[in-house]
């Protein structure tokens, strides 16, 4: 077998066990590997993948060193995934051992950034959006109404459940408790996790799906199948089709525009309304950690304490009264 069938088939078994955010990355960074072996003469095209080196991993490392660390981190992963691969199947001889050694040595640690987002910002576009159904009220075209009740919906909803955007557009209406106020999801790592909704979310919800019952009514499938977001654009016409992701942000996009400025545009995106919703149960639960990592769904608490410092209000005013009050203007 050839190092470029090994690869081919590597990416069928990345496509059938994880998402598909994962499959496209491991995608991009096996065709960076693709290319690295080219330059060292070693086309995958004619060369028998028993002949891979293990070095091979240290060269891709020093191509790598363009890319941000983070990226670089999740090329060689994918990588590292490859030659185990080979192991598993035989296909090889492979120290993996040695193979990870390499990566440890050669790759960089990317650094812990903490989440910026306009805070302010996020809760004037959610004050924006709540808007929406006055307007959506004296809308005369059915389509855009519509747009207006569900976009009202999709706002707070990644505000007040923290989901990810394409966790969100991925919600159909039987994934719904309404009486528990609650939803069942698979999300990031496959992984089955219970999401709550607020009160308000719930009720924009409701408003938005009476407004579309004619059309789900008509539709000819059962209702728990329906998406919970629907698309309302000519493409669609009376089917009810879910939104995309690539929908979810422009429903974001267009938004922030509309309550900010297009100035703004870019500044808020789906995931900004993740980090509210985090710093946010941060605030109102004194701090507790743990509550926002099993509300947020981090699998590492790390990642969870990287967002403490923007829910510490007694530093911000132990600070003020420190450097501010009581001094003069230079």
């Amino acid at each position: 077998m050839t190092i470029a069938a090994a690869l081919a088939a590597y990416l069928d078994t990345v496509a059938l066990a994880r998402s598909a955010n994962t499959a496209r990355t491991y995608r991009n960074a096996l065709r960076a590997f693709r290319q690295t072996l080219d330059e060292r003469r070693l086309p995958p095209e004619t060369t028998p993948v028993a002949a891979l080196p293990e070095d091979a991993v240290a060269w891709f490392a020093a191509a790598l060193k363009g890319l941000a660390p983070a990226t670089e981190r999740l090329y060689l992963t994918a990588v590292a995934g490859f030659f185990a691969y080979l192991a598993a199947e035989n296909l090889a001889r492979v120290n993996l051992p040695r193979v990870r050694l390499l990566i440890r040595q050669r790759g960089r640690r990317s650094g812990i950034r903490l989440p910026q987002f306009p805070r302010e910002a996020i809760e004037a576009v959610l004050t924006y959006a709540k808007s929406l159904a006055e307007r959506a009220a004296s809308e005369e075209n059915p389509a855009a109404r519509l747009r207006d009740l569900r976009d009202r919906a999709f706002l707070l909803t990644l505000a007040d459940t923290g989901l990810r955007v394409h966790e969100a557009c991925a919600l159909r209406r039987g994934d719904m408790d309404w009486h528990e106020g609650r939803a069942v999801i698979i999300g990031k790592g496959d992984k089955q996790a219970v999401v709550r909704f607020s009160q308000r979310a719930l009720r924009a919800l409701q408003d938005y799906l009476q407004a579309r019952s004619e059309l789900d009514g008509a539709s000819g499938r059962p209702l728990r199948a329906l998406p919970l977001f629907a698309r309302h654009d000519k493409g669609a016409g009376k089917k009810v089709l879910p939104v995309s992701t690539a929908t979810g942000r422009n429903i974001v996009s267009r938004r922030v525009r509309e309550a900010l400025g297009p100035e703004a545009v870019g500044t808020i995106t789906p995931h900004s309304f993740r980090h509210y919703f985090v710093t946010a149960v941060l605030m109102g639960s004194g701090g507790n950690l743990k509550l926002a990592q099993e509300l947020a769904r981090h699998s590492n608490i790390a990642v969870t304490q990287r967002y403490a410092h923007l829910s510490d209000d007694e530093l911000d005013r132990g600070y003020y009264r420190i450097f501010e009050e009581g001094r003069d203007e230079p």
